[in-house]
């Protein structure tokens, strides 16, 4: 059995607020308590247990580990078509950058590759290495395609969209509609009484349609602003209908290249806090570098970490991670560290109705939590009451 573990001396974010000089005491895999310093010696609420290890992180920031809900590849290594293995190394290389829980994203493909990799990917989150399968295409909007092959997408049609859920074996959490195509209503009811989170997303809806697939029960804006119609003073389209519904959580990759910094504060103004979630719509190239790579069947060049078609140009994905997202919120958008906890943490959780294991730094909750510097640099992760990043070892 591990010694309880006790992070003392942190800034600590919990859902109640942050407390100055607080600690998280963990046992085993979970977490026992938090909050100010308990009495000493050790033994009331809040404090040290008799032969705990202590770890000194004063001046540094302790937050609930990041939950990233879109994510395609990383290390190298690719979700959408690579082997169990490579799968692992992108999950890896994702843990290490403080995405202690990762959903696995698609990208559009033939059906029946589709189903078999999905069925890959549903034994990889039986075992508790992914939190689910996302399937971004194929049934998209060819007018907004990004970096999805055109000659494979395909209207939504239930019969097809049952078929990959049939395939992710109960683990599919997303699926990624245009849902003005024939049979996107449809779809988006279909995926709400399987309990799968329907997300409006490369789309050329209008406002209107937007409205009926919320109505139907989407729930989710895939990338908001990314691949879908710019807001029109006349024609408003979908994001002013994702933005103002309150039933809409809305996806942003705050990377610095798929949003300018005043959409991103539009989006936070608009739908606030509670109703945004951070993700990296990472490929290949997250956490490795630079050079030519494939998204599912389409081959993108990497450089100067912005990934891009070679045919066409488009922005294929980031080569984002959930730490440098962070940073940025905190210290270019100057949002409060406790919204930013909630985008990219507590708000994915609760999407995928993990919020009563993950998402936030609550006593029965998995150990799963970040050490942030005094400049929101990454220091340690905590994955299950393991150090992933030791903090201690530099």
């Amino acid at each position: 059995m591990a010694p309880t573990k006790v992070l003392a001396g942190a800034r600590v974010v919990l859902p109640t607020g942050t407390v100055d000089d607080g600690r998280v005491i963990v046992e085993g895999t979970r977490i026992a308590g938090g909050g100010p310093p308990g009495p000493e010696p050790a033994g009331g609420p809040g404090g040290a247990p008799a032969g705990a290890e202590t770890v000194d992180l004063s001046g540094h920031w302790v937050v609930p580990g990041f939950v990233d809900l879109h994510n395609h590849g990383g290390g190298g290594a690719s979700f959408a078509g690579g082997t169990a293995e490579d799968v692992l190394k992108g999950v890896h290389t994702h843990r290490a950058h403080g995405t202690t829980t990762v959903v696995a994203s698609a990208v559009t493909g033939d059906l029946d590759f589709l189903a078999r990799h999905a069925g890959m990917l549903a034994e990889l989150a039986q075992q508790g290495d992914i939190a689910g399968i996302h399937f971004e295409g194929p049934f998209i909007s060819p007018c907004r395609k990004g970096a999805h092959d055109e000659a494979l997408l395909r209207a939504p049609d239930p019969a097809e969209v049952r078929k990959l859920l049939d395939a992710a074996h109960g683990q599919a959490r997303m699926m990624t509609l245009a849902t003005e195509l024939p049979g996107g209503l449809d779809s988006v009811r279909l995926l709400a009484e399987h309990g799968v989170i329907a997300a409006v997303g490369h789309t050329d809806a209008t406002y209107e349609q937007t409205l009926q697939a919320i109505d139907a029960g989407a729930r989710v804006a895939t990338h908001l602003f990314n691949a879908m119609p710019p807001l029109g003073h006349r024609s408003p389209g979908p994001i002013t209908a994702l933005l103002e519904d309150e039933r809409v959580t809305v996806e942003l990759i705050n990377d610095g290249t798929h949003l300018h910094p005043a959409a991103l504060q539009l989006a936070f103004h608009h739908a606030g806090a509670a109703r945004v979630a951070f993700i990296t719509d990472a490929m290949d190239a997250a956490g490795f570098g630079d050079g030519r790579y494939m998204l599912g069947p389409l081959e993108v060049e990497v450089a100067d970490g912005v990934a891009r078609l070679v045919e066409g140009g488009s922005i294929a994905g980031s080569t984002l991670t959930l730490d440098r997202a962070f940073k940025r919120a905190v210290t270019v958008d100057r949002l409060p560290v406790e919204d930013v906890v909630r985008a990219i943490s507590a708000n994915p959780a609760r999407l995928l109705g993990l919020d009563d294991r993950i998402g936030s730094l609550e006593p029965g909750k998995d150990a799963d939590l970040v050490v942030l510097d005094a400049a929101f640099d990454l220091v340690g992760v905590m994955r299950q009451g393991e150090w992933v990043v030791d903090p201690q070892l530099g």
